[in-house]
């Protein structure tokens, strides 16, 4: 897979572009938000800035990895001569659907669809198309370009050579790969969500500050980012919508939403996007 297209260039999307280009890939971002695209290749590139200044990445690799991506301007060419297709769109299944039912009418039979949904089943999302067997869950970690881990779901009716060619094509972009069947938030959302839910009810309880149980969870059981602040960098509405999603889907209360939560995304304290959640972020 050397013809990447990305649908969707926000806090995912601009991510995965960015990792498939620095691969050696030939990339094309495409969102249907009018600058939206532009808007991602700029974070892209304010990430490599970064790397150089940081010694992580050399000017050469940085002046490269953007001169792979291109931005479409539509659905029609963005999927052009693609081999796989990354649906990163907010997660709404009305939406995947819509986009694609595009994406199967414009891309190459050959081509890949895969989502980088969190906690949709993969199955539903395929059920519309023609072909659901081309569809595969390709689920990364944010920040893209940090995280060294791309959750691969397999659907009842995915192709066996799909899963081989997107799990070859992890390790291609230097990702390690776990597979796992298409059930309500497959491994890593069920129990990432689950222990945030659970780290927000012991703040909502006054058990510790969010503070002092991010860093129970560092420190005590090596996890890289506590559920607190990893809360507010994915946001707490998507977060809340995801919780909501797997109470229903498990029959687990334990993914509800706790009130403190809910109150937190009604005042607008999404987290980092928003500047303030359980911590207060720089602009």
């Amino acid at each position: 897979m050397d013809r990447i297209a990305v649908v969707g260039a926000g806090t995912m999307g601009h991510g995965i572009a960015h990792v498939c280009a620095a691969a050696g890939c030939a990339v094309r971002l495409y969102d249907a938000m009018p600058g939206g695209a532009a808007a991602g290749l700029a974070k892209i590139q304010n990430n490599l800035d970064k790397g150089v200044a940081r010694g992580k990445v050399t000017q050469e690799d940085r002046d490269a990895t953007l001169s792979r991506i291109a931005v479409a301007h539509t659905i029609g060419d963005l999927a052009d001569g693609a081999d796989l297709i990354v649906e990163a769109v907010p997660e709404s299944l009305a939406l995947k659907h819509e986009v694609f039912l595009a994406l199967e009418a414009a891309a190459p039979p050959g081509a890949v669809l895969a989502s980088n949904t969190s906690s949709i089943s993969i199955g539903s999302i395929a059920a519309p198309l023609a072909d659901p067997g081309r569809v595969i869950g390709a689920h990364f970690f944010n920040p893209v370009h940090l995280m060294p881990l791309l959750e691969i779901v397999v659907a009842a009716a995915t192709r066996p050579d799909v899963v081989s060619a997107l799990t070859a094509f992890g390790a291609k972009i230097g990702k390690e790969t776990i597979v796992v069947r298409d059930v309500a938030g497959f491994a890593t959302s069920r129990l990432g969500v689950c222990l945030g839910m659970e780290a927000i009810r012991m703040v909502e309880q006054g058990v510790a500050s969010p503070e002092d149980i991010d860093k129970a969870m560092v420190l005590g059981y090596r996890h890289p980012v506590g559920p607190l602040r990893l809360t507010d960098m994915v946001g707490l509405d998507v977060r809340m919508a995801i919780g909501r999603h797997l109470a229903k889907e498990l029959g687990n209360p334990a993914f509800e939403p706790p009130e403190l939560m809910q109150r937190m995304v009604a005042e607008g304290k999404l987290g980092a996007k928003a500047g303030h959640g359980f911590y207060v972020w720089p602009s």
